[in-house]
């Protein structure tokens, strides 16, 4: 080897060792580039983006807890889901009992006898969070303030709110009242998406009712205007408490605190999770809701095979800068009998950020494919014998 074949040899690998380094340091920094979730001092907090559900960041959300007036959430839900089913009109005339009347805790001051509107008593429950205009709700409903506690516990395993139990409409203490951080995020996402027009009651910064006006006890509609909700809950063994989301560029987050040391603390820790979200987070949308994503072979089928895609658009959620690193993994059945229904469930996506498992998505036939006539069942017999 000449002395110059050796010199050009070692700077080659000298170069090649400096652009590992460079690679290895920039890995590091990338990987350090997403700060740790702000510290919150409450018993349980959760953040999630609105369009993927995953969860940005959280502290026990699982963990059962007294959610105090965060309950209306659900109760607001169930009036807004009768209202929407026919069942019961904005306009309807309620009858005020001496039950709502006396319900203690936060008032709207309704009065024993008087005929009040469904959208009068929504707004004392949602803005002045009137524990009085919500038990003469669940009584216009439900029939009785329990009656209407189990319809709020059907409601809630339709959401999926596993670890919850509501045993009246207010939040008010009781030992077989409790929910948790990730449940009520479940409902807070559920009112959003299936009520928006209603939603638009939860910014409403003060209401006036009997002459006297209160205001929304969400401090955090005064401090952000891209804040539009949701709910404030207190009571000496609840804590302090808050559901919030905001929506900013067209992304919206969702927040739920639990058991906070007082208001003002709820509403600061609320901003910086919400801050910290939209800062460190991009969401992207993977597909469209029933995109054709592949095929899966039917044997003894009328169809010999049948399209394959997600039932529901499909978004992700990742630290800002790393969309591209993303890996999608398509797993579906090599081939099916007949027959195979309509939105039957046939494969998964998993979404993958690294070693890091975002999210799995359930794929389905997005077609049927009913079993075919003897002649197309004696064909596919022989095929799959040497298959």
């Amino acid at each position: 080897m000449t002395y110059y074949s050796y010199a050009i040899k070692r700077t080659i690998m000298i170069i090649l060792a400096l652009c590992i380094t460079i690679f290895s340091n920039f890995s590091a920094i990338a990987k350090d580039a997403i700060p740790q979730p702000p510290s919150i001092n409450s018993k349980a907090h959760i953040l999630l983006d609105y369009d993927s559900g995953q969860v940005l960041a959280a502290s026990n959300p699982d963990l059962r807890l007294e959610p105090a007036s965060l309950t209306k959430i659900l109760a607001v839900d169930v009036v807004f889901k009768e209202i929407v089913a026919g069942r019961v009109k904005l306009s309807d005339k309620v009858l005020i009992s001496k039950h709502a009347k006396k319900t203690g805790g936060s008032r709207t001051f309704i009065e024993v006898g008087e005929y009040l509107k469904v959208e009068t008593l929504l707004k004392g429950a949602i803005i002045q969070s009137g524990n009085d205009a919500t038990v003469a709700l669940a009584e216009h409903i439900g029939g009785t303030e329990q009656n209407f506690a189990q319809m709020m516990n059907d409601q809630a395993r339709n959401l999926s709110m596993t670890n919850s139990n509501f045993a009246n409409a207010t939040g008010l203490p009781h030992p077989d009242h409790y929910s948790t951080a990730r449940d009520m995020a479940k409902v807070s996402i559920a009112t959003i998406r299936e009520f928006p027009e209603f939603y638009k009651i939860y910014s409403q910064k003060e209401f006036t009712f009997n002459k006297i006006k209160q205001r929304n006890r969400n401090l955090l509609l005064w401090r952000d205007r891209s804040i539009d909700g949701i709910k404030t809950g207190h009571t000496n063994a609840a804590g302090y408490c808050l559901a919030a989301s905001a929506k900013r560029r067209g992304r919206r987050l969702v927040s739920v605190i639990l058991g906070s040391k007082n208001e003002a603390t709820r509403a600061r820790d609320s901003k910086r999770l919400l801050d910290y979200g939209f800062k460190y987070f991009e969401t992207h949308k993977l597909y469209e809701p029933r995109q054709v994503l592949g095929k899966v072979r039917v044997w003894k089928g009328v169809n010999g095979e049948v399209t394959v895609g997600p039932a529901h658009p499909v978004y992700v959620t990742v630290p800002k800068q790393q969309y591209q690193n993303i890996q999608l993994k398509l797993e579906m059945a090599a081939s099916l009998p007949a027959p195979v229904a309509a939105n039957q469930q046939v494969g998964r996506v998993l979404i993958n950020l690294g070693t890091q498992q975002l999210a799995e998505v359930p794929l389905i036939a997005l077609a049927e494919s009913k079993t075919g006539n003897i002649f197309r069942q004696i064909l596919d017999t022989i095929l799959l014998w040497f298959n």
